[in-house]
Order: structure tokens, then sequence, then C-alpha cells
């Protein structure tokens, strides 16, 4: 059975840290995986700080036991390191050098029990201050979050916003605030005409729940006329399949469409020219997350996250808390708001 290439990362992460430092054929053939597979990960964990590569070989990035020589040593734990997290890992990083901490890099692969697991480990390294995004796929259910409000070092949830009630509801957060992302992106819609509004979204990630209700919102708030969620084309669904609601939607009177995120907006775009939609002449067409919006065909309007500053506030709260102080400071649940980056795809003036 393939695994995702997370998954992959994660096992190459792991297996790195267990060793220490390894040859990357030597990594390849202990797990398995095809060289150059593995080579083009660990590019992707280099890039995003987790290993060092040196000629051929990878190691953890730092010296024994993970400590730096000074300033604080602090964890990060987030589901991927390729794509969106990728500069949330960024923002994070940048704020802790410049604050004279080192940034330890812990990857789950969007499996809930690797959660935990990845904790442990990261505490084994002797983190002083935790940074999470747990993989929280029912956002508003407290009995998913409690172990994470019985961690006893200072932690600050990353993109995740904690359910009320729930322990981790007394954790600082730094979050983007999804649900505007959306209502900014059918503002534009609607002040170009567009008033028929579908959906396409993943529902299997924090995110895609936000995005979810938000859309349910917004279209109420600004009176679009909306329609069923069309079940975005994940690694699991068909696109052709996808392509044929979009364009079922477009005959009931659809005129615009929100896609989740960048690269599914980019896998439908051609499927959708092969059915004669044009966009954004018949169809305009936003996307989530713009990580990859720009190299669309037309390029994609995208709401965009802040996500390094997501990182890089994360930092700064967390290193607050870490410092202590009396009296202590209050619990802060702190969200920032995504932009729309207008382009080509939904059609009016482009700014």
């Amino acid at each position: 059975m393939s695994i995702s290439a997370d998954e992959r990362r994660a096992r190459i992460l792991a297996e790195v840290r267990r060793l220490g430092s390894v040859r990357v054929t030597s990594l390849a053939q202990e797990l398995g995986l095809p060289a150059v597979t593995v080579r083009r990960d660990v590019v992707a964990l280099a890039d995003a700080g987790a290993v060092r590569r040196t000629h051929g070989s990878v190691s953890v990035p730092v010296d024994s036991g993970l400590r730096p020589a000074t300033g604080p040593l602090v964890g990060l734990l987030v589901p991927a390191a390729g794509q969106y997290f990728a500069d949330v890992i960024a923002g994070a990083r940048e704020a802790a050098g410049a604050r004279g901490a080192h940034l330890v890099l812990g990857i789950s692969a969007y499996e809930a029990d690797a959660d935990r697991d990845q904790v442990e480990q990261l505490l084994r390294s002797g983190v002083e201050g935790l940074l999470l995004a747990p993989n929280w796929t029912q956002p508003d259910r407290p009995d998913t979050h409690g172990w994470v409000g019985e961690l006893a070092l200072p932690t600050v949830l990353v993109e995740r916003f904690p359910a009320p009630g729930s322990p981790a509801a007394e954790l600082d957060s730094v979050s983007s605030d999804h649900r505007h992302g959306v209502l900014t992106a059918l503002r534009r819609l609607a002040s170009i005409g567009r008033r028929h509004v579908a959906l396409v979204a993943r529902g299997d990630t924090w995110t895609a729940h936000r995005v979810r209700s938000g859309y349910t919102e917004g279209c109420e708030l600004l009176g679009l006329t909306g329609q069923p969620v069309i079940d975005s084309p994940g690694p699991q669904a068909d696109a052709d399949a996808v392509a044929d609601r979009i364009g079922r939607a477009r005959d009931d009177g659809a005129d615009a469409v929100l896609i989740h995120n960048d690269q599914d907006a980019i896998q439908l775009l051609p499927l959708l020219r092969n059915r004669g939609i044009r966009v954004p002449e018949d169809l305009s067409v936003i996307s989530y997350d713009d990580v990859l919006a720009a190299l669309g065909a037309p390029p994609l309007t995208a709401v965009a996250p802040p996500k390094k500053g997501v990182g890089a506030e994360a930092v700064d709260l967390l290193l607050r808390r870490m410092a202590g102080g009396v009296p202590v400071p209050p619990v802060r649940h702190v969200q920032l708001l995504p932009t729309l980056t207008v382009r080509s795809s939904c059609g009016g003036p482009v700014r």
C-alpha cells in the first residue's frame, strides 16, 4: 500500500533522529523506499529546517541532545512539512532566530495517534516549550482535545482554535481566521455581480471545517445563493467526478466557485476547460491557501492566510509565556486575518 509524502517524511525524520546521521541510500534501504523518493523528501525536510544535508548524508540539524549552546529550545509539531505549513515553519524559524531561540520540528503526518508520539519525542529532546498544530479533524468536540491541555510545559496552539470548555481552551493559541478568509472571497465575488457561489472543499482537515462553516455563514450574511458542498478531489477522490458536479452546478445557475485548496483548484482548471466552461467568463474561480495559486492557468485569485505571521506570532507568544513574570499574563486566543490576492481567475479588475 502506498503512503503519502507526509507519512514518508514523518518516517524519515523519526529515523534520522534515531540514528543521528545516515547516508540517504542507507536510509532508503532501511525504510524500503526508492532512493530518488527519499532524496526528494530529504530536500523538502532540509528546506523546512528539520534535517541537515551534507554530501549524500542527512543528520539532525544541531549538536547532540538537540540543545543549542544558548537560548531556549522550542518544539514545533505540524501535520506536514510541505505546502501550507512550510510557510508557518518559516515564520516560526525566523522569529525564533531573532529572539535567540532554537526550533526543533516534529511531523505527525495527519494521523491523530501520531501526535502524542511526536510530542513525546520532542519532550525527550529537551524542549522547554511547545508549538502544536495537532490533528483535530472535529474542531468543536472538547473531548478530543484533553491530552493537549494536560501538558506540563508552556504550550501554544498553532493554526488551531480550542473548543470552548475543553482543557485546551486554557492554552494560548494563534490561528488564521478562516471564516473571515472565506467571507473576503465571497465579498469579492458579490462585488463583481456573482451571486450563486459553489464550494469545493475537503472534509478531513481543520481548515476544511472552518472553510465550510465560513461558506455557510458568509452566503447568509451577503445574501448569496449557496450550493451543496462538493467534496474536493483529494487523494481518494475522482477529480473528473468533481468537475462533473461543478458542471452540473453551473447548469443549475452557479456563476462562481471557491475551491479549497490551490492544488485541487489547479487540478480542476483543465477539466473544466474540457467541459467547455471558461474561467472566468462562465465561472469565476477563487482558491484557498495561496501557496500555488499564481501557477494556475489562468492565475488564481486566492485567499491568503497569514501563514508566516501565524508562525512568528506563536513563537513570540510562547517565549513570553516561557519567561513567566508576575502577575501571570492572561491566556490569549489570537486570530490573524487572511487577505485576498486578486488575479485573473475571478474576473473584474485585477489590483
